[in-house]
């Protein structure tokens, strides 16, 4: 049996080779690389996010940026530490001008989170922003079309085991600073149920 390692190592491959996807042309043109995810392969807590910006796009490494410094900060004052999660994006390479992922892009990357989850097999699986939440609150069966500020921070529970608990994306604090404050409460949420 292959470990953790060998099987992210083997979805990263893969993803360096999407050529089918609509991503794949423009991360070559701009020199970008796809962004796989990092941290802990035998974590509690996975978080995320939806797509990689410009600074994740040319590092390789989730929340690098702007926003990784307030996931950063938001992690540390609810006591938990970054290094003992695994943080990815549902899309793993960068759609242009920072856009939206198209739900053409989500369904092309998808396999891939769904083959990350499977492999670290977390407690927890935190989505930051409503692409992620959507994508997961559907795949494990809580419905369709979900709005954000409605389900940030609350615990959906799929039987006795994976807990899916919604919450901002770090970004949106940038433009709405009090929703620093909720994002702080929700990793304390999902702190105390790991």
């Amino acid at each position: 049996m292959k470990s953790k390692k060998q099987e992210l190592k083997k979805i990263k491959e893969e993803v360096l080779n999407l050529k089918s996807s609509t991503l794949y042309g423009y991360r070559k043109e701009n020199n970008y690389f796809p962004v796989i995810g990092e941290g802990d392969h035998n974590c509690k807590v996975m978080i995320i996010g939806e797509a990689p910006g410009e600074n994740e796009a040319k590092s390789g490494r989730p929340f690098c940026g702007r926003a990784g410094q307030i996931l950063d900060e938001v992690l540390s004052e609810a006591g938990m530490e970054r290094e003992k999660t695994y943080i990815t994006n549902i899309v793993k390479d960068r759609p242009p001008e920072n856009r939206d992922p198209t739900p053409e892009e989500i369904e092309v990357y998808a396999p891939f989170l769904d083959r990350q989850i499977k492999v670290i097999s977390p407690a927890v699986l935190v989505p930051l922003g409503r692409f992620s939440a959507n994508y997961l609150l559907r795949k494990y069966g809580f419905g369709e079309k979900f709005s954000i500020s409605k389900i940030n921070g609350k615990i959906f529970k799929k039987g006795e085991g994976l807990k899916i608990v919604p919450l901002f994306h770090p970004a949106a604090t940038i433009y709405s600073p009090p929703r620093k404050v909720e994002l702080v409460e929700g990793f304390k949420k999902v702190k105390k149920i790991t």
